[in-house]
């Protein structure tokens, strides 16, 4: 069902969400990075659970979007506890479902009245805690590092990364590579087990960024599991190592 505003409805989101995360090949029990996505159960900003539907769908937020926290909130309930949404931040939504009973006039025996069920379903706009400033201290985990002190890329590794003209953006939950902005993106370092491992995703990406029109102009495939798409997977795993995580 289409809102009628001609927007999609929450449902609709959901499900467009699923099928991207699906054609995308996005297997997050292979990925060499730990997540930093919210652990357990999203909550609200009173700390109880979300339940249903927004349980999957704000824990799917997170990880897309890369948010630690797992507390999300109204605009309004963020400055009751005194916090800030940064100008620019994007609100994801929750829903609101409820079934109820209401007495109403019988169609078929007129004066009599009937229990009639209804259910009614909306959306309202929450951020997630990362988006909202000054916030007490609860509401924020603690930092994420895992890279060993003194762990230092082989030397080969490091004059890869230093001179990969790629432009690099480092944040979120997701490595990939945007062909239309030419960009890589990389979860911070800090969420690998070591740093050969996130130069090995790296080095993936790359594969990826060589094919952009401009350089060797490969076609990428429409989707995960055609011809094209499979291809360039191979090529990008040329450029990545094995499970070890150094760089050929």
């Amino acid at each position: 069902m289409t809102q009628s505003s001609g927007r999609p409805s929450p449902a609709e989101t959901i499900t467009r969400a699923i099928i991207d995360r699906l054609e995308a090949g996005v297997r997050p029990w292979v990925r060499p990075w730990r997540s930093c996505a919210g652990q357990g159960r999203p909550l609200r900003a009173n700390g109880e659970p979300y339940r249903g539907m927004n349980t999957f769908w704000l824990w799917l937020a997170a990880e897309q979007c890369g948010y630690r926290s797992p507390h999300w909130m109204t605009y309004r309930q963020a400055q009751t506890l005194g916090g800030q949404v940064r100008a620019g931040e994007q609100a994801q939504f929750a829903i609101f479902y409820k079934a109820y009973s209401k007495q109403v006039d019988s169609s078929e025996r007129p004066g009599e009245l009937v229990d009639e069920h209804r259910r009614v379903m909306r959306s309202y706009a929450v951020f997630n805690a990362d988006q909202i400033d000054a916030l007490p201290s609860d509401f924020y985990p603690e930092p994420l590092s895992l890279v060993p002190p003194g762990d230092q890329l082989d030397p080969r590794a490091q004059r890869f990364v230093d001179c990969l003209p790629a432009r690099l953006r480092t944040g979120g939950d997701r490595a990939y590579y945007d062909l239309r902005a030419d960009l890589i993106t990389m979860p911070p370092v800090e969420q690998f087990d070591t740093r050969a491992v996130w130069a090995a995703t790296l080095a993936h990406e790359a594969g990826h960024w060589t094919g952009h029109p401009d350089r060797l102009a490969r076609s990428f495939g429409k989707r995960f599991g055609d011809q094209a798409y499979a291809f360039e997977e191979l090529v990008a795993l040329s450029g990545q190592s094995a499970p070890h995580g150094t760089l050929q």
